[in-house]
């Protein structure tokens, strides 16, 4: 233990060194500028493939069929104000969730912003307090610092005066204060915290099954596309202009524009939605990955219960004064934690001694104490730990305990609380009944997870029965074990994991070493805690959740940040996720569809081309002009996709993302892409054909394209409640109204005057209506899932 008091800089110091630049220039957490965010959303892959397109259409002079242009700037519109909504919405959380230094200096002692320390800057630290900068130790008492999240060391190393300790490390135990030598990019968790803050969508189940889609898709356009511009510039003889209008007609519809830009709003709007919420998402798959959780392990303290205590009853077990005991011990303790805040507010009048010896409260011991010469050698801690389990007094304790209280035990050791045998034997003096508040909303949270069939572990480093009491009056089914009995090997860990529920007396790295045996059971996990004991959990947990009032090095770890303190927000993150999920995979269904009948409408026209050169037939023009493919994708895809993927969906969330979109988009698009091609043969008048009547024969290839695609829209928007019938109705009425209307028909080159033909083209729409409804149901039942057409209440 040092005690050497070092002053911090003057005002004129700190002046110099912000004017030098030597400040703590850190990296933002949102560290995309606006001008990355527009480059981003302007130039990208589908914009350049729609904008090659469109100016290869402006070329033919035909302005109406350039309307798919606008996708260009639609695209780009929606995805730079939704990330810049999401970037203004995570600054502010930010600056409200990170680790804020205790910071010495002449002019006083004060909290700042970790942009605010400068080089030399002195910052005084406890326990919990992440090491914000690299430094130099000046002075501690019992200090020891964990930086297994940089070097993977896993035991807290001790750090005496003229040590080094490096940021990215947090406090385990004790206190003191440290220099900074290396601020801002200098420093060295500076590069990784770089990396890990910025707004990225990597490590997405979601994201990399949609890229994988996109790989997918893009092997069918080479083919589909060489071979749509062979035929239709070399085979049909309908001149330039009508070629090229053809080709892009069938290329257009092959590109998804919409797929990724839709995931991006939705996890955006998914960002913005949960600040309102005080709710901090460090890494936005996190919103995802807690959809799929289905075990969530809570802490006790600071989760079901709120992180204030008070003392509510005393039990002297001799006739020592105990009260003058406890005040001094909670007078010493520079950084109290929140039993002995509870203990200070009651013991107000310390005797005044003088401490030989401290020995700082650490998770994995249990206890804390002092030793005051000849006044004794005194520790405060759990009855359990310090004393025979068959002792007087820890029955007693054991028993104040089941009825959900906090109990601490005072008591005098024979041995100075700095020697090697510490705590020796222990003679107990009082027992000290704390009691702690059950927040009020834990109960239906933990009833919401009962209901979604997600499994709560209760861990906790408190007396078991005390836990399991307080388990019990939420509600929550299932047997308590001590930690001290759980094994030590993994599979056995994991099946005692299965059958018991609520755990106390666990060790930090217990904690950890329960997170790995579930996920070894093929469990996804989500870890709840706001203490340093927390933080090793947290970091292996698939979702690790922190308190906004814990720790600030469980705060640094976790993906989530719940900045209100409430257990209460996490069923509203979890709803997030599956929204996100749930309705991407709609979306994807929708936009996936599309570009399969595309790429079949291309490859049968293609061919059917191909087989006319060969043979000497009639050749076969494509079917669409760009600005049908358009109109087409209006109300079908575009405007529903939309609506559906910010709408409310609390389904639970699965895996296979890519086989079940697959699945589902695969045999609608064969379906919608062969009525199309089948209704259009029918139509086609061959190379006499007028212009009034190819016109004809497209307008009916178009009629049994939206009837087939309205359909899928039908199936894909179930199951049913009024907003999501009133969307398919309106899309369907839609172009009804388009279709009734002279002038519109005119502005999209339709002509739906032939009765046989649009009656023709109706009849086989319904066909494909009817075999897109009967494959979703053969699919139900292939897959086990169950169909169902209206959303149950």
């Amino acid at each position: 233990m040092t005690t050497v008091v070092a002053t911090g800089l003057s005002d004129a110091d700190v002046a110099k060194r912000v004017a030098e630049g030597k400040t703590n220039d850190v990296p933002t957490r949102a560290a995309r500028s606006v001008s990355d965010i527009v480059r981003g959303n302007v130039f990208t892959r589908i914009n350049a493939i729609l904008g090659v397109l469109l100016v290869i259409v402006l070329t033919t002079g035909s302005v109406i069929n350039g309307l798919f242009g606008l996708l260009i700037v639609a695209n780009s519109a929606i995805g730079i104000i939704q990330e810049l909504r999401a970037k203004q919405t995570l600054d502010k959380l930010a600056i409200v969730g990170q680790a804020k230094p205790l910071v010495r200096r002449q002019s006083g002692t004060a909290t700042l912003l970790p942009s605010e320390v400068v080089l030399d800057d002195i910052i005084e630290i406890g326990p919990g307090d992440q090491i914000v900068v690299d430094g130099e130790i000046l002075d501690e008492n019992n200090l020891e610092v964990d930086e297994s999240l940089l070097t993977g060391e896993a035991d807290p190393i001790a750090k005496d005066a003229g040590d080094t300790v490096m940021s990215g490390s947090f406090v385990v135990a004790g206190s003191g204060a440290y220099r900074a030598t290396k601020v801002g990019r200098e420093a060295y968790a500076a590069k990784l915290a770089d990396e890990a803050s910025k707004f990225t969508l990597v490590k997405s189940e979601l994201r990399s099954g949609i890229n994988k889609i996109l790989q997918f898709i893009t092997y069918l356009l080479w083919p589909a596309g060489l071979l749509t511009i062979y035929t239709q510039l070399f085979t049909t003889d309908v001149g330039w202009r009508r070629a090229v209008l053809a080709m892009v007609g069938a290329l257009v519809p092959m590109v998804p524009e919409g797929l990724v830009l839709m995931t991006s709003i939705a996890f955006a709007v998914g960002v913005v939605r949960l600040g309102r919420r005080q709710c901090l998402v460090n890494e936005l798959p996190a919103i995802e990955g807690l959809a799929r959780v289905d075990v969530v392990c809570a802490d006790k303290t600071g989760t079901l219960t709120e992180n204030g205590m008070r003392v509510s009853d005393l039990k002297k077990l001799d006739e020592r004064a105990v009260a003058d005991i406890l005040a001094q011990l909670a007078s010493d303790d520079a950084r109290p934690n929140a039993s002995v805040q509870a203990i200070a507010e009651a013991y107000k009048m310390p005797p005044g001694w003088t401490a030989t010896a401290t020995a700082p409260f650490k998770s994995a011991t249990k206890w804390s104490g002092a030793s005051y010469g000849e006044h004794g050698n005194w520790v405060i801690g759990a009855p359990d730990v310090l004393l025979d389990p068959e002792s007087a007094a820890a029955e007693e304790a054991e028993q104040i305990g089941s009825s959900g209280l906090r109990v601490l035990l005072l008591g005098s050791s024979d041995v100075p609380v700095d020697h090697a045998d510490v705590p020796g034997t222990v003679t107990p003096a009082a027992l000290v009944v704390l009691e702690q508040r059950v927040r009020p909303d834990a109960r239906d949270t933990l009833d919401y997870f009962a209901a979604q069939k997600v499994s709560v572990k209760v861990i906790s480093g408190d007396n078991a029965v005390s836990v399991g009491a307080v388990a019990g009056s939420l509600g929550l089914e299932g047997e308590t074990m001590d930690a001290r009995q759980l094994p030590q090997e993994q599979d056995q860990l994991a099946d005692t994991l299965e059958e018991y529920t609520t755990f106390g007396r666990v060790r930090p790295d217990q904690k950890r070493a329960m997170v790995r045996a579930l996920q070894s059971r093929g469990h996804t996990v989500a870890m709840t805690g706001d203490g340093v004991n927390d933080v090793l959990a947290l970091k292996d947990a698939d979702i690790g959740v922190a308190m906004g009032s814990g720790s600030s090095a469980s705060r640094a770890v976790a993906q989530i940040v719940l900045l209100d303190n409430k257990f209460a927000t996490l069923p509203h993150v979890v709803g997030e996720g599956r929204r996100v999920i749930g309705n991407i995979e709609r979306v994807s269904n929708l936009f996936l569809t599309k570009t399969v009948y595309s790429v079949l409408l291309a490859v049968l026209v293609g061919l059917a081309g191909l087989s006319a050169k060969i043979f000497g037939s009639d050749p076969l023009l494509f079917p669409f002009q760009p600005i049908h493919v358009t109109i087409a994708a209006w109300f079908t895809i575009g405007i529903p996709a939309f609506v559906l993927s910010l709408a409310p969906n609390n389904e639970r969330a699965h895996r296979g993302f890519v086989r079940r979109v697959m699945t589902a988009a695969l045999p609608s698009g064969l379906v919608v892409g062969s009525a199309t091609f089948i209704s259009y043969l029918a139509a086609y008048q061959g190379r006499a054909a007028t212009v009034i009547e190819q016109t004809q024969a497209s307008t009916a290839a178009l009629i049994t394209l939206l009837v087939t695609m309205v359909w899928v829209l039908a199936v894909v928007a179930r199951p049913y409640e009024w907003w999501r019938v009133a969307l398919v109705g309106s899309s369907g009425l839609a172009y009804v109204v388009i279709f009734s209307i002279p002038l519109a028909q005119k502005a999209f080159m339709l002509d739906s005057s032939n009765i046989a033909l649009t009656s023709m083209a109706l009849g086989i729409g319904l066909v494909g209506a009817a075999a897109i409804e009967l494959i979703w149901w053969v699919q139900g039942r292939i897959l086990g899932e169950r169909r169902r057409l209206w959303k149950q209440r």
